[in-house]
């Protein structure tokens, strides 16, 4: 089992921050063996496809060349502009089989691991340059695992050779005996279809190379228990950070909600344990809202903003315990306490012209039915 510097085992499957990590920095699972399979297979096919093609174009490009005229010789413009057009019938003749191998080579990295451009892989690595490191390279498990790759793949490709030559024998020692034209025409259908069955006998080293490499990539991206949870720490915070930043949000709210209490209508009381501060406003709201809400030292604090900014405060425990349970902070109350509150606001405005001398002195504060879906008890 892999360990880290720590001595810790490296037991967790990556995260998905660390698997994204590694992609931007450019570690992927690739495949050497894969990319050679894309190529060698695409360049066999190709021949097959555009070989015959191929040998009779190339058998017009050495006409063209060994057919020059006396004057072509002695003259410098006459061998320059011959040199270009043989430039360019030498790519008409390459230019679709090197436009396979080409496309085959960009597609040979993607079929394993995907797209990916990673600037961070092309930065210079100054501990490559590091003599002990790179020994550790050398003799570790990894380039053990190339060499006998080196080494399979070589015995593999001359094992399978060996046999084409065998199985081509006969075609070979013919072409000796057939006219020139056709004997390149033959010779390139023999190079692809020998090219193809090398090429599959690396099916079976891409085959081992594969796994192994998908294996050794998430071997490497492998975590300890300890690095996940030092990861979950740096993406969503240390706890007693979490803990202060929440308390200093408390504190904020709480700022604003004392902020709110001078201009509710009332406050309403346990009268102790409780305390909810009312504001109805007919033009914006249909009901009236909670701006402030507390408990024990809290609901002494709303109590006490309250007094000194002469507001309302009212003593009805079943109507505190049940506005405090059931609303959030600038949210409206609910529709069952709609008449309970309503009962209460009432009371507010005939205190109100009673002290402002408009009216005459309210009686005692009514009781209030609260709907038995409301009701807390103490």
């Amino acid at each position: 089992m892999a360990e880290s510097e720590s001595g810790q085992e490296k037991t967790e499957d990556p995260t998905e921050k660390r698997l994204k990590e590694s992609r931007d920095k450019g570690q992927i699972a690739r495949s050497k063996e894969l990319n050679t399979l894309a190529v060698v297979m695409v360049s066999a096919a190709g021949l097959l496809m555009v070989g015959p093609a191929m040998a009779g174009k190339m058998m017009d490009l050495m006409v063209y060349n060994f057919t020059l005229d006396r004057e072509a010789l002695y003259s410098t413009d006459t061998m320059g502009i011959h040199l270009l057009a043989s430039v360019d019938l030498g790519f008409d003749v390459l230019g679709p089989l090197f436009f396979m191998v080409l496309i085959a080579s960009l597609v040979g990295p993607i079929l394993l691991g995907g797209w990916l451009f990673s600037a961070k892989s092309m930065a210079p690595k100054f501990e490559r340059m590091n003599p002990l490191a790179g020994l550790k390279r050398m003799f570790s498990l990894k380039a053990l695992v190339e060499l006998l790759k080196a080494l399979a793949k070589f015995l593999v490709v001359l094992a399978v050779a060996l046999v084409v030559l065998r199985l081509r024998q006969n075609d070979l020692l013919a072409l000796s005996g057939e006219p020139l034209p056709d004997a390149i025409e033959h010779s390139a259908w023999v190079l692809g279809w020998s090219l193809l069955i090398l090429a599959c006998s690396l099916i079976l080293i891409a085959a081992v190379d594969v796994p192994f490499q998908l294996w050794d990539n998430k071997k490497k991206l492998l975590m300890t228990k300890q690095e996940i949870r030092d990861e979950y720490k740096d993406s969503e915070g240390k706890p007693e950070v979490k803990s202060r930043i929440r308390q200093l949000q408390r504190e904020m709210a709480e700022r604003r909600m004392m902020d709110e209490i001078p201009k509710a209508d009332v406050v309403i009381t346990n009268p102790t344990h409780f305390a909810v501060a009312l504001r109805y406003d007919p033009v914006r709201s249909g009901a009236p809202i909670v701006v402030a809400k507390g408990g024990d030292f809290l609901a002494q604090k709303i109590r006490e903003i309250a007094t000194e900014h002469d507001v309302v405060v009212l003593e009805s425990p079943p109507l505190a315990r049940a506005v405090f349970y059931s609303t959030e902070l600038d949210q409206q109350i609910p529709a069952g306490l709609y008449l309970a509150v309503a009962q209460v606001l009432a009371y507010v405005f005939q205190l109100r012209q009673y002290r402002a001398g408009e009216g005459k002195r309210p009686g005692p504060v009514p009781n209030v039915p609260i709907p038995e879906e409301f009701r807390r008890d103490e």
